[in-house]
């Protein structure tokens, strides 16, 4: 005779073989998690809905005194989707439920005390009378406001014998909503993500599927955003938005991550000491950090010419940022993105610079000159230089840094559109790339970030790539003949000269060095 500990495991086994036989795969697990909030993004026909009210059923029919309420932004809109969902869902899983279902109401009750109530937050009255909710289920969560959002989280009662939790499905409609930034580009420890497509859910027909993949061909950029599941955006793009959502779908991961503990007094040497390309630079120690600010995406190669171009944080409201561009190829090839001070900023740059050969640095000179000012007391000698026309004698004289203002924008941000063109793959971070989903022409067509949105990523790019002609676009193999070491007045004449001047200069004394 089986006891009772056994027959209840028999019993549990059935349930989930039930369970893995009518539920996808992909999201078998989420029935298990006990997060307060279970944020379910994904593309069209990927099963999430189905789950989301599988879940919801599970619990109130196993689960004693639940009031689960089910919303969305519009209560009309509810009858013909989640009303209609979990009727067909009981009378497929659940038929001895006993569950009474009015109609009129929208309202589904249990009887083990449990109900499922629906309303839209539209409906301010039938809200204010749904209260001592056990959990929550937002159906195209994209359509409220995070106002709307937290105003449903308080409603969740406090005292209850089991998890509450609230479940949000969504497709991912604009990279900018405030979902993404709430849940996906920062880590709350009370929620659970899940990411998924139409190719997790098994149950689809074979001409469903054809049809969503048909999109491919006639409208691409629906395909990636309503299929795949790829954060869309609702403005009009300055760069080709669909090349930049397939590029998304592609890109890898970076080789290391991490930062660059700065030793200044080992920094006030040169910068290009290091006893091979890939070592850190002396005086300074790296370090590997998950979520350390500098990504690299394919180490330096010894003798190859590389190019840093700086954005900096404004008056304090965004990002430092720095790119690192393979000067022959354009390739981007490591990317450094903080919030920290401009010294910090700069002794990162001053190591990034010294670990890809001396690249040239060019920071934007815009709001503050102290990390180029930083760069030149660190001894750092490779610098973008511009030339200033002086306001009272007219002379042409040089200054570090990149000036950009009102005539220089439109070049550097020209230049980068014409590159991207052909050039997408050339870029290999997914915060450079998202920021290019965003920036946007506003109504007086000046191309810049859409309001929420950040751009330091993609000027510092153009910046990047503007300064390129000042650096050498071939490998450095060895060292030519002649002076070894350059002298003060060797540095001090390469600086004052032009770009075709530098050039001649380095075929005539060597490679830059100290």
């Amino acid at each position: 005779m089986r006891t009772e500990t056994e027959v209840r495991l028999r019993q549990a086994r059935r349930w989930y073989a039930a369970l893995r036989r009518t539920s996808n795969e992909a999201f078998l697990p989420l029935y298990f998690d006990e997060s307060r909030y279970l944020v379910l993004c994904g593309g069209g026909g990927s099963g999430k809905s189905i789950f989301a009210g599988r879940k919801v059923l599970e619990r109130v029919t196993t689960e004693r005194g639940h009031r689960w309420l089910v919303c969305r932004k519009v209560a009309r809109t509810l009858r013909d989707s989640c009303f209609a969902q979990l009727r067909g869902q009981i009378a497929e899983h659940y038929p001895g439920s006993g569950a009474k279902i009015n109609v009129s109401d929208m309202r589904i009750v249990f009887p083990n005390g449990s109900e499922i109530l629906f309303a839209g937050l539209d409906d301010v009255e039938k809200l204010k009378s749904i209260y001592d909710i056990t959990g929550i289920w937002i159906e195209e969560a994209s359509e409220i406001t995070e106002q709307e959002f937290n105003q449903l989280d308080i409603r969740l009662r406090t005292q209850f014998d089991q998890y509450l939790q609230m479940i949000l499905t969504f497709n991912p409609i604009s990279i900018t909503h405030w979902l993404k930034r709430r849940f996906f580009d920062t880590q709350d420890e009370r929620a659970t993500t899940h990411r998924s497509t139409y190719r997790d859910n098994r149950f689809l027909t074979a001409e469903a599927v054809r049809t969503l993949e048909a999109f491919k061909d006639t409208d691409p950029y629906y395909y990636q955003v309503y299929c795949l599941g790829e954060w869309g955006v609702t403005g009009k793009t300055v760069f080709d938005g669909q090349a930049v959502s397939e590029r998304l779908s592609r890109i890898g991961e970076p080789v290391k991550r991490g930062f660059w503990t700065f030793a200044e007094d080992g920094g006030r040497e040169s910068p290009h000491q290091s006893a091979s390309p890939t070592a850190s630079p002396r005086g300074s120690r790296w370090t590997e950090d998950a979520g350390g600010p500098v990504l690299i995406f394919r180490e330096p190669e010894e003798g190859r010419p590389y190019v840093i171009g700086g954005d900096t944080s404004g008056e304090g409201s965004d990002w430092f940022v720095a790119q690192v561009l393979d000067n022959i190829t354009g390739e981007q090839v490591a990317v450094l993105r903080h919030q920290y001070d401009e010294d910090t900023y700069a002794e990162q740059v001053f190591c990034l610079g010294a670990y890809y050969n001396e690249a040239l640095v060019g920071i934007e000179a815009n709001f503050s000159t102290f990390p180029i000012k930083k760069l030149e007391q660190l001894g750092y000698r490779n610098q973008y230089v511009r030339e200033l026309p002086d306001t009272y004698t007219g002379a042409i004289r040089k200054a570090f840094g990149f000036r950009t203002n009102a005539a220089t924008r439109p070049v550097i941000v020209g230049e980068l559109v014409e590159a991207m063109r052909e050039g997408i793959n050339l870029v290999n971070d997914r915060t450079t790339l998202e920021e290019m989903l965003t920036f946007v022409r506003n109504e007086k067509l000046r191309a810049e970030a859409e309001p929420g949105a950040h751009d330091d990523c993609v000027m510092a790019l153009a910046i990047a790539w503007h300064i390129r002609p000042q650096q050498r676009m071939t490998v450095q193999t060895k060292a030519p003949e002649g002076v070894s070491r350059w002298s003060e007045d060797m540095w001090d004449d390469y600086y004052a000269a032009d770009a075709e001047t530098r050039e001649y200069l380095r075929q005539k004394w060597g490679e830059p060095r100290r």
